[in-house]
């Protein structure tokens, strides 16, 4: 996963917010609801909306810098607000990010 790139950041972003989203649906909630632990919810629903925040801006840059069409950068978001849908996402994105790779490889 190259950084460098807004395809590599988005990727990056999208396996956080995705991962936060999990442990606060997975972990926080049943804490707070079950085991009456509030905090965990707060902790993690703080950084889970400040990733899914990164997220936006991240699709938003991508989608410019790529010039993708309004269907997918609304699949990007539609993903980003269902469980497991990131990880989805990333499966589509890595397929381009290795397209865009073996493009601008040098011909041996």
């Amino acid at each position: 996963m190259k950084l460098q790139t807004t395809i590599g950041r988005l990727r990056l972003i999208g396996l956080l917010e995705g991962t936060s989203f999990l442990v606060l649906l997975g972990i926080a909630m049943p804490l707070k609801y079950l085991a009456g632990q509030p905090l965990a919810v707060k902790l993690v629903g703080w950084a889970h909306g400040a990733l899914f925040m990164l997220f936006v801006l991240a699709l938003f840059h991508a989608a410019s810098d790529r010039d993708w069409p309004l269907k997918k950068m609304a699949a990007g978001f539609i993903a980003a607000v269902i469980p497991f849908g990131t990880f989805i996402f990333d499966a589509n994105l890595r397929r381009e990010a290795e397209a865009l790779a073996r493009a601008d490889a040098p011909a041996a």
